[in-house]
């Protein structure tokens, strides 16, 4: 994984300086609140319904064990001794007092580390498959381009006052892990003979008016990434709407626009961008895939692993889940739920992170990633240190055997954290969690993708839920919109709204009379919810949810 060099650390420290002086001036009243607001927003700090929140980096969502067990101290240290992992493969600090900041920023710096641009009109948090180097269905690595897009794009002087806030994002395989197609900008590696290059996707994105990204390049050499995405990105934020910023997203650019035009636009910028590229980026990105070479995996026998399966059901139970196929020979991707029962979705303790950061070290070739859906993952696992890592999760509350499963709800914090939000996210999922545990109906059910937000910003990618649940403020009141059919794979789709929302009391009856109606209608036990609903269409899990509206069209 990548190193920050020489370069890195002083720009950092550099930056870390520069906002402490800020900081000072804020608390002594030089600066006022609105002086004050874009600056610690280019910093990743908030100011949310409690508290200040401080949103860190996590690049491409990869983390070595030093920089987890970092924020685990900066956790016990200056916050309340947890941090919440979010869908856009960062980490968030809660309540962090404004003096400390600071001194955090420095903390995590130590260890390559920081929380610029997590916020602002400005290109955030380049994201990637979490299982990048690790899949078995991988075309090749995308995080040594997703450093690439990273190092280009960090105070890039054109593009730190955007039209709207700009998301990239990236996968390597024909399996899409990594949202491409509900982002600003969607990359999907693609093999055309035996050159490797990208289909490229712009004018994705959730929020309000949610929208899939159309393609724009079908085949894109690798040496042509950065001029492209300058054109791309130079292109929107000319064109790009400022006197609506529910309009300003790329998405509504090329809306309005059409995607033919937007795209002769792109074409004739790249002619002036390609030639000012001239390749350099390509010995750069040689540089940084060095880093990014695969482990030494070593060849071990897994009798202990099968032993394990076959003697012991509460293993067997989790391999089933939370494992995923590994290039390797004898080795496993081990996800790691942050979703147990009754449990805050992407929490982690300190004691948590230090655990992971732990296995990670000792079993995982030193290496941690951070899902979008709010998990931790080991990619990087021998199945003979299996037993003994569930063993260790298990004492930590961390071996929830439920990867995919009803209960691994992706949530955003709402009403309980963020002053947008106009209702609870956190207490939906735990409810939910804890019912179908309950009533014995989790297993029975099998995959799923429930999907929560708190308001209409789609943090939570409800949008893209097989089930989605959008909470709303109806006269003072919660109230609980539901869509079907979303998906955020390579076959993506935007779910369709079911009809009147729910009370926050209605919600969880909802969702048991919907998936009652599923397990009813299916055609065999390996059908899931997703393609039972493409199989039947809306109709039967419309009449599920509104009983009385069904016995009165009858």
């Amino acid at each position: 994984m990548y190193d920050y060099n020489a370069f890195d650390r002083a720009f950092l420290a550099e930056r870390n300086a520069q906002f402490r002086h800020q900081v000072e001036r804020r608390i002594d009243g030089s600066l006022t609140e609105d002086e004050f607001r874009p600056l610690r927003l280019m910093n990743g700090l908030y100011l949310q319904l409690h508290a200040y929140m401080l949103r860190i980096c996590i690049p491409y969502g990869t983390l070595n064990p030093g920089q987890m067990r970092r924020f685990a101290d900066v956790a016990d240290r200056w916050d309340k001794g947890y941090g919440h992992f979010t869908t856009r493969q960062n980490i968030q600090l809660n309540w962090p007092k404004l003096k400390d900041v600071p001194d955090i920023l420095d903390s995590l710096g130590e260890v390559g580390i920081h929380a610029i641009q997590t916020s602002g009109n400005t290109i955030r948090n380049t994201t990637a498959d979490h299982f990048a180097g690790a899949a078995a269905d991988e075309i090749e690595d995308p995080r040594p381009v997703a450093e690439l897009i990273r190092q280009w794009s960090t105070d890039h002087a054109e593009f730190q006052f955007l039209p709207r806030k700009f998301k990239i994002a990236i996968t390597g395989s024909p399996n899409d892990r990594a949202v491409t197609r509900a982002h600003d900008i969607g990359l999907r590696m693609v093999r055309r003979g035996d050159q490797v290059g990208f289909e490229v996707l712009v004018g994705g994105g959730l929020g309000r008016t949610p929208m899939l990204g159309a393609v724009i390049r079908d085949f894109l050499p690798k040496a042509d990434l950065l001029p492209y995405l300058e054109a791309i990105v130079s292109t929107y934020n000319v064109m790009g709407r400022r006197d609506n910023k529910y309009k300003a997203r790329i998405k509504i650019t090329v809306f309005e626009n059409g995607i033919d035009t937007f795209k002769a636009a792109v074409e004739e910028r790249f002619g002036e961008t390609r030639a000012q590229f001239s390749g350099v980026d390509q010995q750069i990105l040689k540089g940084i895939e060095a880093q990014f070479a695969p482990p030494a995996f070593r060849n071990a026998p897994t009798e202990a692993f099968d032993a394990a399966l076959a003697a012991d059901p509460v293993f067997r139970a989790w391999a089933d889940t939370n494992l995923t196929e590994h290039r390797a020979p004898g080795y496993a991707i081990v996800t790691v739920s942050l979703k147990a029962h009754g449990a805050t979705p992407g929490d982690a303790s300190s004691a948590q992170m230090r655990l992971l950061a732990d296995l990670a070290e000792r079993y995982g070739h030193s290496e941690l990633r951070i899902s979008h859906e709010q998990n931790v993952i080991l990619p990087h696992v021998h199945k003979s240190d299996l037993p003994t890592i569930h063993a260790a999760l298990a004492r930590e509350g961390l071996a929830t055997a439920n990867v995919g499963l009803i209960s691994d709800i992706i949530a955003c914090p709402g009403m309980d954290y963020c002053a947008l939000a106009t209702a609870r996210s956190i207490p939906v999922a735990q409810e939910i969690a804890t019912h179908f545990r309950d009533i014995g109906l989790e297993q029975e059910i099998g995959a799923l993708k429930i999907k929560i937000s708190g308001c209409i910003n789609a943090c939570g990618h409800h949008h893209v839920g097989h089930i989605g649940i959008l909470g709303l403020d109806r006269a003072g009141v919660e109230n609980y919109q539901i869509t079907l059919g979303g998906d955020h794979t390579e076959t993506a789709a935007i779910g369709e709204r079911a009809g009147p929302g729910f009370a926050y009391d209605q919600v969880v009856p909802a969702i048991e009379r919907l998936l009652r109606a599923y397990l009813a209608q299916r055609a065999e036990p390996a059908e899931t919810f997703i393609d039972a609903f493409r199989r039947l269409g809306p109709a039967p899990f419309k009449a599920a949810l509104y009983p009385e509206e069904a016995r009165d069209a009858a």
